[in-house]
């Protein structure tokens, strides 16, 4: 699930990209450059959603019914934002478009700002909580049989009145941000793009590792949320998740070299102008410093999806995992996986060729 986590955080470069189509594309031609760089891959971020959605609901489906069941018009409004990216790859230069390409546009630039931002909100409850309760008593009442439900009439959109959850969700964005501009000045072959890509490049990296860092230092420094093994209680811990990475050392290194990997691919892509390869390192330190982030929050006898509402209705990987015979499915199904990272790498490869205006005016386009 970590692992699903971490692409999906990394894919989302697609969004960043989006997000930054008007700043960067001063022209129809320019913008449909941009949208036909990150067409070609907007499939992935959006079934690697899915995937990662279908995995909890098989493998911890008391916080699929808790979170995306209580917290439904947070992810409501993420799912419908995606919903919109896709309409707007497919309709925007198609005959009898009454709407205009400008106002499809606009929906990629939507999705572009609220998918990170929501997500990374989302994410961010790992560690600053939610308000939810859960009664497993509630499965024997015939009337009403529902185990967890929302402390609150806001339905998820509380997580938003969490300054922390909004500074790691626009940390989220602004990584995006990196990454899509990383992408484009790899994949778009246009000196004018790529230049506004290097400079947007500079100032996403700074507010990204601003954000990053203050929200890292307060999980750090602040409280986390543990559970006893033998008897399941949940209590509330100074300095929880800073003992995670003192006891999981190999977590702690593997955090270490992905924040190493993703300076290095933004900062030589910042001093060099004619490398364009900073997508790979950044992409892959991405990729492991979020692993080490989500397994910080549900290793080492941590609740991973904390309630602050009733701390004992708290969720962790003992509570909440399916049925015995279910992980061992998902067991046997996880050794996929490295299949599934063979096919992303061939699609990758098959369609990840650099594009240029030639291309967009003489084969198939968005």
């Amino acid at each position: 699930m970590s692992l699903l986590g971490a692409l999906l955080v990394f894919l989302m470069f697609v969004q960043g990209a989006n997000s930054m189509i008007f700043s960067l594309g001063r022209t129809a031609e320019e913008r449909r450059l941009l949208i036909n760089s990150t067409g070609r891959k907007w499939e992935l971020t959006f079934t690697t959603l899915v995937t990662f959605g279908g995995a909890f609901f098989a493998s911890f489906p008391l916080f699929y019914s808790t979170s995306f069941g209580g917290a439904y018009w947070l992810w409501m409004i993420i799912l419908f934002s995606f919903v919109l990216q896709a309409v707007s790859y497919e309709f925007q230069n198609k005959l009898g478009n009454l709407l205009g390409a400008k106002t499809f546009q606009t929906f990629l630039v939507i999705n572009g700002i609220l998918g990170p931002v929501l997500l990374g909100g989302a994410v961010a409850t790992f560690f600053t909580g939610s308000n939810f309760i859960i009664e497993k008593g509630n499965i024997v009442d015939m009337a009403q049989p529902v185990i967890s439900r929302w402390a609150n009439a806001s339905n998820g959109l509380d997580a938003l009145l969490d300054p922390w959850n909004v500074v790691f969700g626009l940390a989220v964005f602004f990584l995006a941000r990196v990454l899509g501009g990383l992408f484009i000045i790899n994949n778009v072959r246009d000196d004018v793009l790529e230049s506004r890509a290097s400079v947007q490049l500079v100032g996403n990296a700074v507010l990204f590792l601003v954000l990053f860092l203050t929200f890292f230092v307060h999980i750090l420094l602040g409280y986390g949320y543990a559970y006893d093994p033998e008897t399941g209680v949940a209590a509330i811990v100074e300095g929880k998740y800073l003992q995670n990475l003192l006891d999981m050392w190999y977590v702690a290194l593997v955090l270490l070299v992905g924040v190493v990997l993703l300076l290095y691919g933004i900062g030589r892509t910042v001093v060099s102008k004619t490398w364009r390869g900073g997508i790979w390192p950044a992409g892959i330190g991405t990729v492991l410093a979020v692993l080490a982030l989500l397994l910080c929050a549900g290793w080492n006898n941590t609740c991973y999806y904390p309630s602050n509402e009733d701390l004992q209705s708290s969720l962790n990987i003992v509570n909440s995992c399916s049925s015995e015979f279910t992980l061992r499915t998902m067991a046997w199904v996880s050794l996929l996986i490295p299949f599934v990272l063979a096919y992303i790498a061939y699609a990758w490869r098959a369609i990840g060729k650099p594009i240029d205006k030639d291309e967009i005016k003489h084969g198939e386009a968005y």
